[in-house]
Order: C-alpha cells, then structure tokens, then sequence
C-alpha cells in the first residue's frame, strides 16, 4: 500500500452501539419530517418514497427498514400525532380551553390538517377506532354543553372550526381581511372561538 501523504491513516473506528442508536434515531426523524412534509403536500397517493427520502437526505431503502414502507411510514404520522396530542388533551381543562389547544396546534403546524383534508379527498378508509366521544358525553353531563346537543356533531363541529384556517384561507382573508397566519386573526379568532364554545353549555 502507498502512501500519498507523510502521515499513515488511521484504521476507520466502528461506530458504537450508542453512536448507531443516535444515527437510527435521527434517520428517522428526517424520514417522519419529510414524510409529513410530502403527505401533507400531496396526499398518501401522491407522494414518492423517493423524494421523501430526497428530502431527509437518505438512502431510500431507510423507508422499508425502519417502517415497512411507504405505508407504515404513514401510519407512523398518525401514532406520532397521537402521542403528541396526549400532551395537551388534558379532560380535566374547560371545554373551551380544550379546543383551543387544538386550534394552537393548527397554527403551529397546519401539516396534520392537510394530511386530513387529503384523506377526505382521496376517499381513504384507512381502519381507525370510532371517534370515542365518551368525555364529550361528559362534559355534557357536567353542564358543559346543553343536554339537547348531539355529540357527534358537537365533535364534528370542532374539527371543522379548528380546520377552517388551514382549509379556508381564503374565506379567512375575505371575512376577516387579514391573513389566516397573521397574529390578529390567530388571537382574535382563538378568542371568539373559545366564546362560542362557552356558548353551547
């Protein structure tokens, strides 16, 4: 073997067996970011496992080894949105405080609503638990919401009204005339909204 420099190379180290946990774990954190990305961007139909894997700045293959695919890599989104919302769904916070954390977390990151709006497009019917309405019923029972009110509606109700400035944001700047990112029509909006939730006990 030569030479080309004065200086012999060190033999390549293996990587540790925590350096490899970190490297796994960043790997597919830049997976789930960029899936979210290209998901929320062109629905589940749409998006290429090549460039989300382009995006991350990953071997593709990285796709089937931590996720099973393109598939599971989606369905991942859907477990990470749960865990992160079991961080703010606090059932022992007013019912209008409760939704607006929701709409909080739509202006922070408006993907998980896109991610939605294209399943509806889409027509996916993708196997999920019934919507458990049991602390809607609750709140019902406790004086929270008027006892004539359907909770299924109720419920939907709420999933639109957090959605509208992710999915209407038109009809934010022709109602509201301001920008549905703007700070005025976040604190103004997360304000009247949180007043009609009071209004429905």
């Amino acid at each position: 073997m030569t030479e080309t420099s004065g200086t012999p190379r060190s033999p390549r180290r293996a990587p540790a067996p925590d350096e490899r946990k970190l490297d796994a774990e960043r790997s597919r954190r830049l997976l789930l970011e960029a899936a979210k990305e290209e998901f929320a961007g062109k629905g589940f139909a749409g998006a290429r496992v090549q460039d989300i894997a382009d995006r991350a700045g990953v071997n593709k293959q990285l796709i089937n080894y931590y996720f099973g695919g393109k598939e599971g890599l989606y369905e991942e989104l859907g477990r990470e949105w749960l865990r992160r919302e079991a961080a703010f769904n606090d059932p022992a916070v007013p019912l209008d405080e409760l939704v607006a954390r929701y709409l909080d977390e739509t202006f922070r990151d408006p993907r998980g609503v896109r991610l939605d709006v294209w399943r509806g497009l889409a027509g996916e019917r993708w196997e999920q638990e019934p919507e458990d309405l049991s602390d809607l019923r609750r709140r019902q029972a406790e004086g929270e919401l008027a006892e004539d009110l359907d909770v299924a509606a109720v419920m939907l109700l709420f999933f639109a009204a957090v959605s509208a400035p992710v999915v209407l944001p038109h009809a934010v700047r022709r109602i509201f005339g301001v920008e549905p990112d703007s700070p005025e029509f976040r604190e103004r909006y997360t304000r009247e909204l949180r007043r009609v939730v009071r209004h429905l006990a």
